[in-house]
């Protein structure tokens, strides 16, 4: 859980330099959008696209995840849960997210993260 929670540090701090360190090249974003209606757009971002969300700003972020589930084998894992995404202290979305690490070198790092990301269906954790 330490790049993962190094990641929500960073989010909070709208520091993407703290992000990036726990990143591993060439990696990406997939966000799957789910609307109120059902349906569904994926988005996909590089890095440096997906980084560009969390610069210094007036607002507040926090994301908080709950119960993750964490599988490993060897030098590839993947962390799993249910989050909440809170602007200023206010739900602004939930959803589930998905981290594949990779240990590099003695460091996990993350390779690539999915979320799904709803407005509706939102309870704070």
């Amino acid at each position: 859980m330490r790049p993962v929670n190094a990641v929500f540090a960073g989010i909070a701090a709208r520091d993407p330099a703290v992000i990036d360190a726990e990143l591993v090249a060439g990696g990406s974003a997939t966000i799957v959008t789910v609307r109120a209606d059902g349906s569904r757009t994926i988005q996909r971002s590089s890095w440096p696209e997906a980084l560009a969300h969390f610069r210094p700003g007036p607002e507040k972020f926090e994301e908080r995840l709950s119960d993750p589930a964490i599988e490993s084998d060897g030098s590839v894992a993947v962390v799993w849960g249910n989050y909440v995404f809170l602007i200023d202290g206010k739900v602004h979305h939930c959803g589930i997210d998905h981290f594949d690490l990779v240990r590099d070198g003695n460091r996990w790092k993350i390779a690539n993260v999915t979320f799904s990301e709803r407005m509706t269906g939102c309870a704070v954790q």
